[in-house]
């Protein structure tokens, strides 16, 4: 029996919530959601996925991107809910393994996951823990593994406020406040407006840029909702797409993870992403483009 869960901050948190109530060794496997919707994951018999779509030798599931919703019942647990951690929370609170110490925890990850940030949140993360903290988490080709582990052991024992004051998570924190202040740069010099959507396109940029992903709507606040486009590797031979609502001007109707499920991807309502070989990329993202224009439920 193994954890298995997407390397963000809900995924950690999940990860930490897990250890605490089953069994503080539990390995723990890292991957994304299309290595299982590609049918590459080697799911074994017992492993508890979580952040994640399902699998058929998943002993437990547990989820909440509404492009993964079960059609039969599934072992775990599954709600369309702010956060995955908050679907294993009460699934573990309602059994006994575990108490209400991580309400603080959980509540902070709900809000980070369903993007319910405020303007401030989104232009100083610096002064807001949590949020800054959820921002060091990255997956560079699976390079921070040893942070990622760190983190679910910290989470699982000390407070927000030690939390931050650990020499690793300093270090990393100030380069996220770094590279959010040239993020801006990058989104405004590659960004163009159709409609009231944004289109950002970083293929022609190596290394491509990472910053706040909600910066976007701070930046154009006149937008609706946002595409960002870029190549999965150096040998560009996937697109990585990802789509979203603009967490402050709240009126695009497009359910995200179910248009993006028709194209390999999922997510939330709100949220999601799809990767797409390159040939016949352009077409596919020029429909997506489209239909979040055309902005119909």
């Amino acid at each position: 029996m193994r954890i298995v869960t997407r390397p963000d901050f809900d995924g950690i948190v999940c990860a930490a919530l897990l250890k605490e109530a089953l069994d503080p060794d539990l390995e723990i496997v890292w991957m994304e959601p299309n290595d299982i919707q590609s049918g590459r994951a080697k799911i074994q018999a017992g492993d508890i996925l979580a952040n994640l779509p399902c699998h058929a030798h998943a002993g437990l599931w547990f989820d909440h991107h509404v492009s993964n919703t079960p059609s039969t019942p599934v072992p775990g647990a599954f709600e369309i809910a702010p956060s995955a951690a908050g679907v294993v929370y009460r699934y573990y609170q309602a059994s006994g393994d575990l108490d209400n110490r991580f309400d603080d925890l959980v509540a902070h990850t709900d809000i980070i996951d369903s993007a319910d940030l405020t303007m401030d949140q989104v232009n100083a993360p610096e002064d807001y823990p949590h949020v800054l903290l959820s921002m060091t988490i990255k997956n560079n080709n699976f390079k921070d593994i040893d942070y990622w582990h760190h983190l679910v052991n910290m989470l699982r024992t000390d407070p927000i406020d030690r939390i931050m004051k650990d020499s690793e998570v300093m270090s990393r924190s100030q380069e996220v406040v770094r590279e959010n202040q040239a993020f801006g740069g990058f989104l405004k010099n590659h960004t163009r407006i159709d409609g009231h959507i944004s289109i950002t396109d970083f293929r022609q940029l190596d290394p491509v840029p990472s910053g706040n992903r909600f910066l976007i709507y701070a930046l154009f606040p006149d937008t609706i909702a946002s595409v960002k486009i870029r190549y999965k590797g150096p040998d560009k031979a996937q697109v990585l797409l990802s789509v979203g609502k603009s967490i402050f001007k709240k009126q695009s109707r497009v359910n995200i993870g179910t248009l993006l499920s028709r194209y390999g991807g999922g997510g939330h309502d709100g949220a999601g992403g799809c990767t797409l070989d390159r040939p016949g990329a352009q077409a596919k993202i020029h429909e997506i483009i489209q239909v979040m224009k055309a902005n119909k439920t």
